[in-house]
């Protein structure tokens, strides 16, 4: 028997059938043929979010503790005397061993035992970015070591992965041969092969992207651990040199990554974003220079894009171009091309908001009756929580600004200003939707409320924990014995955000539904600077307020 999740990563299935990805077209909701039902359904729906919520305020401080817990479950390598997830134990200890490089550690990205270093990449720059943005909420909240192990489980790893300053150890085991098999990672048989990028193999993007990851992680250790955060900074300006002189698509170097994790949006965004990042974290004209320069041939004022993920990552560097822009940390022959930037940041602002005027159904995100933000079946979490991540972070950057500061939205040449207050609603709203304010009452906050999903599609979580039985389960008797079963998982995954429903809110909690019950770490990270944001924002709240919300 075979796990069915051969392309459970790759989002893009449109853009590999022939729709191109700067077009991020998407099938709207077909429309309802009677009237009358669509009212009934809207009424039903909109009775079932209030149950759902139970008219009580959500506890975001145990969401973002719970968030952290989740990290913890996913580590690879030899496990510390402070790992909190008892029910894991040491796993992959041999990693790179075959290669002659010590590449044991890192992070699981799913419910499997691959570690691709794309996902992990952007994982890290996400935590990494929600600590930049949210790190005194982190610390009030009493979180901040978890959160800074967190990003340093995941930048050691990156720190032994780029043995040279022109190689990067990419990812280690075979997608294919570990999705045979339903184990522990305790109990591993797959294959560990490791693959790397170079020169002769260039990997632009996975080597963008851990460049953007350790500038990041840098300034968040700055103050804290000074000679690492320069450690992390060294890394990070080799790998994005190596990067920008070989260019390539690592899935072109690597063919086993193309089936999980394959880079539809090619490299030219993650060279904008490693520059972006690497510019916030040295200051270097040079490094913004290069994203100016760069703007119109890499697609960064070009491309107008509806979403946020692991591969596309132009609303990220469209917002952070912005911020530069709104800040006045720029100089003047910059302008005008920051401006071009912030227009694209804007429409992907407004295409969340659905207040794009212009380009029909598709240049706005969908929503489900129940208010999430939806871009396609599969996983659609990774974009509700990165959608929610970029929107409070710009909803910052314009309050920051000052009172002037609006978005601008609309298209044939009616504009309609639109608050930063109004931004972030929509970015709570998904937070909440995520946390359990949903028509169907459910938490897709893993461990989090009182209904959440007992069967994720996970293979540590769904079979009994290492200590307690330590008998060697094999590949296939995973399948047998665990897989198939009925019953809750014996370890409950804290913390994970899980695919979520579908286009119309249904949501089926069963273990071989891959596509809505699989948690991955990209679909967590995002959220650890929104809870902390949302619970700093609770204490201050006088308290009719806060019991309103």
């Amino acid at each position: 028997m075979r796990e069915g999740a051969a392309a459970r990563r790759q989002p893009h299935a449109e853009a590999q059938r022939g729709v191109s990805p700067r077009a991020m077209s998407r099938a709207g909701a077909a429309p309802s043929c009677r009237l009358l039902l669509l009212v009934v359904v809207v009424v039903v729906v909109a009775a079932a979010v209030v149950g759902g919520a139970e008219g009580k305020a959500h506890n975001y401080e145990d969401a973002l503790q719970k968030s952290l817990l989740y990290f913890e479950a996913q580590r690879s390598g030899r496990l510390p005397h402070s790992q909190r997830v008892a029910w894991r134990h040491h796993s992959g200890l041999t990693d790179g061993l075959e290669q002659g490089v010590d590449l044991v550690g890192g992070y699981y990205d799913a419910g499997d035992h691959v570690k691709f270093g794309l996902p992990m990449a952007f994982t890290v720059t996400m935590l990494s970015w929600s600590l930049i943005e949210y790190g005194g909420d982190v610390a009030a909240a009493g979180e901040l070591g978890h959160a800074l192990e967190a990003i340093k489980w995941g930048t050691d790893y990156f720190i032994k992965a780029h043995t040279k300053p022109d190689e990067l150890w990419a990812e280690v085991g075979d997608g294919d041969t570990d999705h045979y098999c339903w184990q522990r990672p305790e109990d591993m048989t797959t294959s560990r092969q490791a693959y790397k990028v170079d020169r002769e193999h260039p990997g632009s993007d996975v080597a963008g992207e851990t460049a953007a990851a350790m500038a990041a992680a840098s300034i968040v250790f700055r103050d804290s651990n000074p000679h690492y955060a320069h450690l992390l900074l060294h890394h990070a300006q080799q790998l994005f040199e190596f990067a920008d002189k070989y260019r390539g698509k690592y899935d072109s170097s690597i063919a086993e990554v193309k089936s999980y994790y394959a880079s539809v949006s090619g490299y030219k965004d993650e060279l904008l974003w490693a520059a972006l990042w690497l510019h916030r974290a040295t200051g270097r004209a040079d490094y913004l220079d290069y994203v100016v320069d760069n703007a119109d041939s890499f697609g960064g004022t070009g491309w107008a894009i509806n979403e946020f993920s692991w591969d596309v990552k132009y609303a990220g560097v469209q917002i952070l171009a912005a911020r530069l822009l709104l800040r006045g940390e720029h100089a003047a022959r910059h302008r005008s091309t920051l401006e071009q930037y912030r227009a694209k940041a804007e429409h992907y602002v407004c295409a969340c908001l659905g207040r794009n005027a212009d380009g029909g159904a598709d240049a706005n995100v969908e929503r489900s009756p129940g208010g999430m933000l939806y871009i396609r079946q599969w996983n659609n979490m990774q974009y509700v929580t990165s959608a929610a991540f970029l929107l409070s972070a710009y909803s910052d950057y314009l309050a920051e600004a000052g009172e002037a500061a609006a978005v601008s939205c609309g298209g044939g040449g009616e504009a309609v200003s639109v608050s930063a207050e109004e931004v972030f609603a929509l970015a709570r709203a998904q937070v909440d939707y995520v946390l359990g304010t949903n028509p169907r009452g459910v938490s897709y906050l893993v461990g989090y409320g009182s209904k959440y999903p007992n069967r994720v599609h996970h293979r540590a979580a769904s079979i009994v924990p290492y200590k307690h039985s330590k008998e060697f389960i094999g590949c296939t008797q995973g399948f047998d014995h665990w897989f198939g079963r009925r019953s809750s998982n014996p370890n409950v995954l804290v913390g994970a955000i899980v695919g979520g429903p579908d286009r119309r809110d249904r949501f089926r909690d069963n273990r071989e539904n891959y596509m809505q019950t699989e948690a991955c770490t990209y679909n967590t990270a995002p959220m650890v600077g929104m809870f902390a944001k949302l619970h700093r924002m609770a204490r201050e709240a006088p308290a009719s307020t806060a019991a309103e919300v």
